[in-house]
Order: C-alpha cells, then structure tokens, then sequence
C-alpha cells in the first residue's frame, strides 16, 4: 500500500501568520488529505506542546499523529488524543551532553550576567532556554558559550532568535544532534518509512537542512526570496539526487497561490501524483 509520512512545519508554512494571502481551499483539502489512512502527518515546530494545542485549536488543524516541538528536542506521539512522550529520542540525543541535565548546564553558565533563565515553562529535558537584551553582543556571547561547554566535551547547538514583540533576544541550548532533520529520519527509521515515503514542508531558514538533504521537501511560495536563495544554492552544492529533492512552491495548482498549505499541496503532488487522484482534483 501507497503510505506517506507528510511532516510540516507550523507559523508559516501550515499556518497562514505571514502577510501573504491564504487561498480559500487550501486547509480544507490538506484537512483531506491528512485524513487517508495512508498519510501519518508530523508537525514539525519550535513551539511546545500547549502552543502546539493552542494552533491546532485557533487554526482547526488536523491532530498530528506526531509532534516534533521544542525545536526538535522533543517528540510525541498522539494516540485518541493522549500525547506519549516518545522517550527513545531523548536516549538519541542525550549523549551530546554526556549525561548532563537542563540544570547541571544552567549551574554551569551562572556566571553569565547577561543571560536570563526563561520560565520553568519554556525548559525541556534537552532544552535550556534563555533571555537575552538585544544590546549584547551575540556573536561574543555565543563564543565564550560554546568555549564553556568545549572545555565539558558538550555538543550543544546554539540557536539564537528574537522576539520582536518583547523586544528581547532569545537563546536556546538544544544537543547537537537535536534537530528536525534527525527527529525526521529518527521517526522515518522508528516507523519504517523510505525516502519515497516522506516528505516535508517549510518556510524558513532553520528549516533548509532538512530541504538540502534527501528528504524530498517543499519550500512554500511564502518563503522569503532569501530562503529561496539559500535553500537553491545549498542544494545546487549537493549531490545531483538531492538537489532534486527540493522543490519551491509556484502557485496556480488548480487555482491556488501556493502560499502555506496550497504550496504544501502542490509539493506534495509534485512528489506523489497519486495524491491529486486522492483530493479528487482530476475531476475539477
């Protein structure tokens, strides 16, 4: 049987929160097509599991059967609606930190003034959160950041955002190895799903290393013509089967935008043709 792991990003790429239009159709016919037995659909976010809750309810999207969050350093599994914790990827990704906890590294970055411990909230096993004023200097702070734990033999992956509305910087403390790459294939790996089974969606920078891998992805029309650069030229140095595993979004499949799901959806057919049979677009 024809099966499909569809594994999506969230803010911008499902959900419609960038400035560009949503076309009319296009969640109700993603809706449809999640529903087939034969798609297991992974949200794939940096929001936790309460703002993934929230978007589900705002937005009406389909229950995931799994939830990549917290930027990759967790993942559920939801069964009739109980989210399991899937703890076999926290036994993946703990080894970067050689066994030391969310608080043995905050003990170890005490001494960093400008730095502030997020909520009790915001902390995962294998995720240490903080603020940071934006008149510090990141690249500096990031260094002496990344020297501490070089010195511990601790793999850590540095992510840095902000957030506009609070104008303050955010820093996030993820293993190494905790990505939405590697949460991807762990998941392809644990479930049983090839290449030609998986596909993947996004919109934003921190999404390009799952679009210039072998992981068939599409990048929505949303997406910045910056991304769409980087993205382009980063696959364009890859192997020749995976730069064909990137496609860009264009818009007018059967008269949508190709902005959030529409584009998704045009991906996705681009990949699996039977998908259009599917939705039942031949007959439109």
């Amino acid at each position: 049987m024809t099966k499909l792991l569809l594994c999506t990003d969230l803010d911008r790429t499902l959900i419609p929160n960038g400035p560009q239009a949503e076309s009319a159709l296009a969640r109700k016919r993603f809706a449809e097509l999640t529903a087939r037995d034969e798609v297991s659909l992974v949200y794939v976010t940096g929001r936790d599991k309460s703002l993934v809750m929230q978007a589900i309810k705002n937005y009406n999207l389909p229950i995931p059967d799994f939830v990549i969050a917290d930027v990759g350093s967790t993942i559920y599994h939801i069964d009739n609606g109980h989210w399991d914790y899937v703890e076999q990827w926290d036994t993946e990704i703990s080894g970067d930190w050689k066994g030391k906890s969310n608080t043995d590294l905050q003990v170890l970055l005490k001494n960093y003034r400008d730095i502030r411990v997020q909520e009790h909230s915001k902390q995962k096993a294998h995720k240490l959160s903080y603020y940071v004023p934006l008149y510090v200097d990141q690249v500096a702070l990031l260094n002496e950041i990344n020297s501490c734990f070089k010195n511990e033999k601790i793999d850590a992956n540095l992510i840095w955002s902000v957030d506009e509305a609070a104008n303050i910087g955010l820093l996030d403390i993820l293993p190494v190895s905790a990505n939405k790459k590697h949460a991807i294939e762990f998941l392809m790996g644990l479930y049983n799903f090839s290449l030609d089974e998986t596909i993947f969606a996004g919109d934003s920078g921190n999404d390009i290393s799952v679009m210039v891998s072998p992981i068939r992805s599409v990048l929505v029309a949303n997406a910045s013509d910056e991304v769409k650069q980087e993205a382009l030229e980063q696959a364009n140095l890859q192997s020749e089967s995976e730069s064909e595993s990137l496609y860009i979004a264009q818009g007018n499949f059967f008269g949508m935008n190709g902005n959030y799901s529409a584009g998704l959806l045009e991906g996705v057919v681009h990949y699996m043709p039977i998908v259009q049979e599917w939705l039942g677009l031949n007959d439109e």
